[in-house]
């Protein structure tokens, strides 16, 4: 199945940046939430001055 795609990244890159970026995206996304979450839930962390 790769070995068909590549014909068609030649020709048309956004086939990959595209699902690339949501990629990206949803790690980012992701990540933020484990942020909020441990700053919200962590107990060590309340009342700490930032």
């Amino acid at each position: 199945m790769l070995q068909k795609a590549f014909g068609f990244l030649n020709r048309d890159p956004m086939l990959s940046i595209v699902p690339g970026v949501a990629i990206f995206l949803l790690a980012l996304a992701f990540n933020i939430l484990g942020d909020i979450l441990r700053d919200v839930l962590d107990p060590r962390l309340r009342g700490a001055i930032r």
